[in-house]
């Protein structure tokens, strides 16, 4: 079956929290869900909010990555799931929903006075073609360069590869972390390091820096000219999908409540009212 799009409000209410204990009433409904840790910490707080509104509906949601989130949507071992880039061909038999705006920052240890760098040096970086700081303009080192990336069950993985990389592999020196945080603390504990990360782990102990001269920043993302600004999606099975999914889903995607908190988490919120 061919992957839908359904950009028109839907009703979803979401399953998978890592673990988000609450007393179990008699009617208590866990939903589950899978997908992206870039947008983990994001969907931790829409669980939480949701669950005080809806005190029956819990969530249990497990960070294995936005591609291995696609595949547990179509095995059926989840509700639902997360995922940073867009829908793609092998995702049949999913209905992808954007939820809210992110950015994808690129990071780097505090101490590198690099501030600024283009998308074709970026690329270079992570293709193995620039491998010394010396290569690049803005830093202070020359040391060889560490670049950390994430690895292929990854959605923020793919989403570099296509928008960066054109669709060419990681260099087989670029480290490749299974979580947004490893990479965020990767690069906050290596001077040498370069790494790519969701909008909610570009903080310390990592350094943002622009990309063609464009801060990684809630407003550039809102204004959509960061140049590797994306959306944020939720994945469901287009066969029979969980009624209160999607519930939660349209209050994700809709509520004034929902959008608060999606800006408090630190993503922005894109259709919100």
């Amino acid at each position: 079956m061919k992957t839908q799009i359904r950009l028109r409000t839907l009703g979803v209410a979401a399953a998978a929290a890592a673990v988000l204990a609450a007393p179990a009433a008699a009617s208590a409904v866990t939903l589950t869900g899978s997908g992206s840790s870039a947008a983990q910490p994001y969907m931790l707080e829409l669980f939480k909010g949701y669950s005080q509104l809806h005190h029956s509906i819990h969530f249990k949601y497990v960070a294995d990555g936005g591609n291995a989130g696609v595949k547990d949507v179509q095995a059926s071992r989840f509700e639902f799931s997360i995922n940073t880039r867009p829908p793609q061909p092998s995702d049949a038999g999913t209905t992808y929903e954007k939820l809210f705006l992110d950015g994808l920052c690129i990071a780097v240890h505090p101490s590198n006075s690099i501030s600024n760098i283009t998308l074709p040096t970026l690329k270079n970086i992570f293709l193995g073609v620039d491998t010394a700081w010396n290569q690049v303009d803005g830093s202070n080192l020359s040391t060889t360069i560490d670049p950390i990336g994430r690895n292929s069950a990854a959605g923020q993985y793919t989403f570099f590869q296509q928008s960066v990389l054109g669709g060419a592999t990681q260099a087989t020196n670029v480290a490749q972390d299974t979580s947004d945080g490893l990479v965020q603390v990767g690069v906050g504990h290596d001077p040498n390091a370069i790494g790519y990360v969701g909008l909610s782990h570009s903080g310390s102990p990592v350094k943002a820096i622009s990309v063609n001269g464009v801060p990684c920043q809630a407003s550039t993302i809102r204004s959509k000219t960061y140049p590797l600004f994306r959306f944020d999606w939720a994945v469901i099975p287009t066969s029979h999908p969980s009624v209160k999914v999607e519930q939660f889903l349209d209050w994700v995607r809709t509520s004034h409540a929902a959008g608060s908190i999606i800006n408090r988490a630190g993503a922005v919120a894109a259709f919100n009212k």
